[in-house]
């Protein structure tokens, strides 16, 4: 009997479909497929993802692995019944953070907890994911699908991830270098990314608001801004590493620029941040204003519209920003490093 009959009319009545599982895997084929880089060995469905990276040129490569999740944003496309964008959010989480320390992607995999598997959600949901790795130029060469009946709802999922990445060890971002006087990038999110959802839908009252309601100051509704996919800055990122002399990169996740951005500062530096210069979409905005939140709390929770910090020399801030431009990434000058305990200051 091939897989294809595989089939436990046991385990369908405890509210597991293999059949479902199968027909999601032939659903989602082409969507893995369009990530196909050279290097990727093993095609969908073995037990474990091959891949043989390109070592040339690289005196000591070293592996560099992330993996996160979409947290709570998912609720969004859940209530929306959207689902081919969190998968990018997915893939932005992790690949992000992999570049910060200089690091190229090169493979993804993908797990998918569900309370009822309907081939067709799940091959939406791989659909943004594969479109995550196409946009970081990595493959999906794995993943796996869960049905969790009887601890979720049938609606219910959770979509998490893990990448690997390479660098030369010579090339690793070094901080040890950075000195006051460097310039301080910001590159411009799409707006609130994947980090404090739980304020978020708490705010907006999410589960009995109208997310097709619109709003002039967003230009769109409530619900597509809200959903508004996680930038993926991996190929800008990379390009500007190329050219120019960078030092440390941040990417603004959870904790805001308060956590975050004093991760890729050496002790007894600051960065300075013009808080006049931050370029804030709308959609903060009315989030503060709905909610009254703080302004020390909006920025110790969200990106506030800078997805990415880069700290460059200054000698070389107009070639990174020159190159990130033409990457397609309005990147601007968000401050510089000064001498200081604080590591961040927003003045």
């Amino acid at each position: 009997m091939s897989h294809n009959d595989s089939h436990s009319e046991s385990y369908a009545k405890a509210g597991v479909d293999i059949r479902a599982g199968y027909e999601g895997v032939r659903l989602m084929k082409k969507h893995v497929e369009r990530t196909f880089i050279p290097g990727v060995v093993s095609d969908i469905g073995g037990f474990g993802g091959l891949f043989a990276p390109d070592l040339t040129g690289m005196k000591s490569p070293v592996l560099v692995s992330g993996t996160d999740g979409v947290g709570t944003k998912q609720r969004i496309a859940q209530l929306m019944d959207r689902h081919d964008t969190v998968g990018i959010d997915c893939v932005a989480m992790c690949v992000n953070d992999i570049i910060c320390c200089g690091a190229k992607p090169i493979f993804f995999l993908d797990y998918i907890a569900i309370g009822k598997n309907i081939p067709e959600k799940v091959a939406a949901l791989v659909a943004g994911v594969a479109e995550g790795c196409v946009q970081a130029g990595c493959a999906l060469i794995g993943g796996e699908t869960a049905e969790h009946p009887g601890t979720m709802t049938a609606d219910d999922y959770d979509l998490a991830g893990f990448s690997v990445g390479i660098v030369d060890r010579e090339k690793v971002l070094d901080n040890k270098r950075m000195q006051a006087g460097d310039v301080i990038l910001a590159l411009p999110s799409s707006g609130i990314h994947s980090n404090g959802y739980s304020l978020v839908r708490k705010v907006f009252d999410v589960e009995h608001a109208d997310l097709g309601r619109y709003y002039d100051e967003l230009g769109t509704t409530l619900g597509d801004a809200l959903l508004t996919p996680t930038v993926i800055y991996v190929k800008p990122v990379l390009a500007a590493i190329a050219a120019a002399d960078v030092k440390g990169v941040s990417h603004i996740t959870g904790g805001g620029f308060y956590e975050n951005i004093p991760r890729s500062i050496p002790d007894g530096l600051c960065a300075r941040i013009e808080k006049a210069a931050v370029r804030t979409p709308a959609v903060f905005s009315l989030l503060q204003r709905t909610g009254d939140i703080p302004e020390r709390d909006m920025f110790n929770t969200y990106n506030m519209g800078v997805g990415m910090t880069m700290i460059t020399s200054k000698d070389t801030a107009d070639k990174a920003l020159e190159v990130l431009k033409a990457q397609g990434v309005g990147a601007y000058v968000l401050g510089e490093v000064v001498r200081g305990e604080d590591k961040v200051e927003l003045c």
